[in-house]
């Protein structure tokens, strides 16, 4: 998923404006939590990640390419987070004490974003899977079919469709537990 570091490439050297706008598409949500954990503030945060993309933005500083794009990003908007902190007279650790209304914020934000990197983790190890056991839990969670109708598209018994259905399941409960994901549902 590190594709944060073409993206940026494609921005940097040929000035193509969608890899900027990728990076700050991908990465916005995870750096604002990260940032709102330093400085104990969601409004400054959402401040300091716009500062780390215009920074990206105007500057253009050299991914040296020595760890993944991530945390190079997250290096820069750390560093940005600690010079606002210093500029309020606050050295290293700041004590997060949020409102109540910018608690439930942070809450709301963190669980999207939470969901959304599991979705995506969800579909990668969908994908992995055999042709039939991708196709057998689309038709039946994405598209909500009965089993007698994913039977019928993939012609199939129900009783054979149950069968792969059961074995697809498995096999993705096996790849998402590799992954750190463990949903009791599959």
């Amino acid at each position: 998923m590190d594709n944060g570091a073409s993206s940026y490439r494609r921005f940097r050297e040929n000035g193509d404006e969608s890899g900027l706008v990728e990076i700050i598409r991908d990465y916005k949500d995870g750096l604002m939590i990260y940032l709102t954990g330093i400085v104990g503030d969601v409004h400054t945060a959402e401040d300091l990640t716009e500062d780390t993309f215009v920074l990206l933005g105007t500057k253009k500083p050299k991914d040296k390419g020595k760890g993944s794009f991530k945390t190079w990003l997250y290096t820069i908007g750390r560093n940005i987070a600690i010079d606002h902190l210093r500029k309020r007279k606050r050295l290293k650790e700041t004590p997060i004490e949020l409102s109540p209304e910018q608690s439930d914020e942070l809450e709301d934000i963190t669980s999207a974003y939470i969901r959304e990197q599991q979705k995506i983790i969800i579909h990668k190890a969908l994908r992995s899977l055999k042709p039939e056991y991708y196709q057998i839990l689309w038709l039946q969670y994405f598209e909500q079919l009965s089993m007698k109708d994913c039977a019928r598209i993939m012609k199939k018994s129900v009783h054979a469709a149950e069968m792969l259905a059961s074995r697809a399941r498995k096999a993705l409960k096996a790849k998402l537990e590799q992954e750190g994901i463990d949903n009791e549902r599959l």
